[in-house]
């Protein structure tokens, strides 16, 4: 039986799993976390630690049907300058929780368009984030950054602002699909854009393209990578894309019959990968790529690779605190996510309080099983000395965990020395590997194809 076969047969062009951004995920939150217990977290932090943080700014000028973000149209800067004031209020309360000495590791803006935003806006943000805590010496501040909806003015902005890192979305450079997952953006604005960002010294570049999207083909893809290419991203996430309309009603204006089948999808995903590790991309986790010298390529190396809600991290702060409309935190207690709705999270920190909905508290096995599910996610790999040293596991529970997972994905996963692991065959399963090590039932509807 030829390895493709063995991938069908296990369920892998059939099976919906998650993206193990988190573990439980999302769908597992409820009202259990709320605002006081947050507030508690937050007064838990020590003095002089390290936290990322990240800033969501849900509004589009125009929405993406492909898009399944918490994200809204609009036209009008007044409304996003009252979600400003919202955002400023919020961070405002979280620097009166916070330890002195705090420093940001990390921060991100992210949407949504965060450049939406009119730059005497990126200013106001970006002051009151560093007046609650300053960046640290190493730290990063990234924002997502949409060609369609940047200027010079903005750009100069964010760089006066301490922007050290840019992401740009892509999803493909073809004409044809960009109509038909409605997000026009040509090649030669986006390049446009990625020479304006260099040329005020920005070095650092992320990029995101998408592999199954509808009318897309091996060629297509290929085309659209080697125009990805030439602009020289530092990251890439090759991401698959999810058709969910049960979830993302804007996704209904996608034609379902226009999409690859999911052998189709592996071939896509195939041929990108080829193009990127041909060009000197190291390959980071599932779906990223990363030049040698970048730090997510040096954290794969040296054993730090992390992962949370915006993909893979060199970070290593332990908390995440996400501010703004259905933004996720994660501490070492557990995961909280504000109110989606923008008018009821402002509602709620309008009234000087945590615009907390829902959360999950860690208990039991949730830790070492979000550990295990990391470690595969990152490397490929789990270790039973780190276990035993951070989660005091026995060899009869890591036997017991490693079982399902041995018994379902027999020939792809297996027992090493050091821990499990998963062969370079059974790299297309890792998530449906991963789903094996959750404890908690997942409604098949709520995520996305396993390929």
């Amino acid at each position: 039986m030829d390895t493709l076969t063995q991938l069908s047969r296990l369920g892998l062009f059939d099976s919906r799993v998650p993206r193990y951004t988190s573990y439980p995920t999302s769908p597992q939150f409820d009202q259990s976390v709320d605002a006081d217990r947050v507030s508690s977290w937050i007064q838990a932090i020590p003095a002089n630690s390290r936290i990322s943080l990240y800033v969501h700014v849900p509004f589009c000028r125009r929405l993406c049907w492909f898009c399944a973000c918490r994200t809204q149209g609009t036209s009008n800067l007044d409304t996003v300058r009252l979600y400003l004031e919202t955002l400023k209020t919020e961070i405002g309360h979280l620097k009166a929780h916070l330890a002195p000495g705090v420093t940001l590791s990390r921060l991100h803006w992210g949407g949504g368009t965060p450049t939406l935003l009119a730059p005497d806006m990126m200013r106001e943000l970006a002051d009151t984030i560093f007046d609650m805590t300053p960046m640290a010496e190493d730290g990063e501040f990234s924002v997502e950054i949409d060609p369609n909806e940047i200027d010079h003015p903005r750009l100069d902005a964010l760089v006066a602002a301490g922007m050290t890192r840019a992401s740009i979305g892509v999803q493909d450079f073809d004409p044809k699909i960009q109509e038909t997952i409605g997000r026009i953006q040509g090649y030669d604005l986006t390049r446009q854009v990625v020479e304006d960002i260099r040329d005020r010294g920005i070095e650092s570049l992320n990029t995101d393209i998408l592999y199954g999207l509808p009318h897309q083909t091996n060629e297509r893809i290929a085309d659209s990578v080697q125009r990805l290419l030439s602009l020289n991203p530092d990251r890439v996430a090759l991401y698959g894309y999810a058709h969910v309309p049960w979830m993302a009603r804007r996704q209904s204006m996608i034609p379902s019959d226009a999409l690859p089948t999911p052998a189709q999808r592996l071939e896509l995903f195939e041929t990108a990968r080829e193009l990127f590790t041909w060009d000197g991309y190291a390959e980071i986790g599932i779906d990223h790529f990363a030049r040698p010298s970048d730090g997510l390529a040096l954290a794969q190396e040296q054993g730090r690779l992390k992962r949370n809600f915006q993909g893979y991290t060199d970070d290593t702060a332990p908390v995440l605190v996400g501010v703004g409309a259905s933004s996720i935190s994660r501490f070492p207690q557990g995961f909280a996510q504000n109110a989606p709705s923008t008018g009821v999270y402002t509602k709620h920190v309008r009234a000087g309080q945590f615009a907390t909905a829902k959360g999950h508290a860690f208990r039991g096995e949730d830790l070492i099983r979000a550990r295990i599910i990391e470690a595969l996610m990152c490397d490929f790999r789990v270790s039973n000395a780190e276990l035993t040293r951070d989660f005091g596991a026995t060899p009869a529970q890591l036997a017991a965990l490693y079982k399902p997972a041995l018994e379902t994905f027999a020939g792809f996963v297996q027992l090493t020395p050091n821990g499990l692991q998963i062969t370079r065959d059974g790299r297309p399963l890792t998530r449906m590997i991963a789903r094996s090590f959750d404890a908690y039932e997942l409604a098949k509807s709520g995520h996305s194809s396993a390929v």
